[in-house]
């Protein structure tokens, strides 16, 4: 790659972070920012639609023949941390350190993604045709960001993802599922040997939750884990509870989908178990595939990740990977270190070529 190209790449991507930071887009409250991303495009002569506040576009020279590869990251925000020292919007750059809500999750990745989708946008000889989706909603795995926008563009062969990882390869993701338990009993005076005690029927569910192991572990996320995070019952002292409702923290496993994992609950539980959702399912990619090999021939390591995405939302296998360091997701005075973000930039065309480029 000429060096004087992937220089302006890199500048252009900086100069785009640091007007995202400055633009407030809390999640469901992305309207600018999605604003910028599509004049950002339309300013390079990239042809983009908007479907809601998620930005989308495809190579210049799309061909229905070839499969597709979708290039992900989201445009939306936390709310700033309380322990702000700094303006959360002011994008400054100090010691190498590029500040501002937003700059390290995930705002460095997406704007080195969108810097290798412009670079390979007019070219021609690809092998895949690229899509690229900006999503909102992240933060809150709101159903306006990218499953919105996935089910409105070409199906795709995989994805990239653009979370900070240090540019290592998370080939597996945690999933979630928020379960809402009740125990059903029956009232009674708590003086004498009437009725039913929810609380001890739901007790012993509560201890099924703390003591069971799921037959199947992932070799990069472990096992399935469970937590009974708040309980509820009882009206007064004297009264035996005829209900005892319970919350049951889930993180799931590429191993298991979360409806797999529902099922075998369901079974071994008396309370009924009712999930909050079901959609946000662990994900993985399978460390032969090409877009991975590429990356550990660039010196890269795989691991699994404990922390969700939107990959959760893709029904495709889907690879994350960006600059910087998920320790800072959501800290006070959030930074991404703007030697950081040109890396991402020349990595993520590396990879990409790797896999694209006859």
């Amino acid at each position: 790659m000429n060096n004087a190209v992937l220089s302006s790449l890199q500048s252009e991507s900086i100069a785009l972070l640091q007007r995202l930071i400055e633009t407030p887009s809390f999640s469901r409250e992305e309207d600018k920012t999605a604003d910028i991303i599509f004049g950002f495009l339309e300013s390079k002569e990239i042809s983009a639609k908007r479907e809601g506040n998620n930005i989308i576009a495809y190579n210049k020279h799309f061909d229905v023949e070839k499969p597709t590869i979708l290039l992900n990251s989201h445009h939306d925000t936390v709310k700033p941390n309380p322990g702000y020292t700094r303006d959360p919007f002011s994008a400054e750059i100090i010691d190498g350190k590029l500040f501002g809500l937003g700059s390290n999750d995930a705002g460095g990745c997406l704007v080195s993604l969108i810097a290798a989708f412009t670079y390979f946008y007019n070219q021609g000889n690809l092998t895949h045709n690229l899509c690229l989706i900006a999503s909102a909603e992240e933060e809150v795995s709101g159903k306006n960001g990218v499953e919105a926008a996935y089910a409105s563009v070409v199906p795709c062969s995989f994805a990239i993802v653009g979370e900070p990882t240090l540019l290592d390869l998370a080939v597996a993701e945690k999933g979630l599922m928020v379960l809402d338990g009740l125990a059903i009993g029956e009232s009674g005076h708590a003086a004498r040997e009437e009725g039913v005690n929810a609380i001890y029927k739901a007790l012993a569910d509560i201890n099924w939750f703390q003591t069971f192991q799921f037959p199947k572990v992932s070799s990069y996320l472990g096992p399935v884990k469970m937590s009974v995070t708040m309980i509820n019952a009882g009206s007064q002292h004297n009264v035996v509870p005829a209900e005892c409702s319970y919350v049951v923290d889930v993180r799931t496993t590429d191993v298991y989908s979360n409806v797999e994992v529902l099922q075998i609950i369901q079974e071994h539980v008396q309370s009924k178990v009712t999930p909050r959702s079901t959609r946000l399912n662990p994900s993985t990619i399978p460390v032969d595939h090409p877009i991975v090999l590429a990356g550990l021939a660039m010196g890269k390591k795989t691991y699994g990740s404990p922390t969700m995405s939107d990959q959760a939302l893709l029904p495709i296998p889907s690879l994350k990977v960006g600059p910087g360091h998920s320790a800072r997701s959501h800290s006070a005075d959030e930074f991404i270190y703007v030697d950081e973000v040109n890396a991402g930039v020349a990595f993520y065309i590396e990879l990409l070529q790797a896999v694209i480029i006859k």
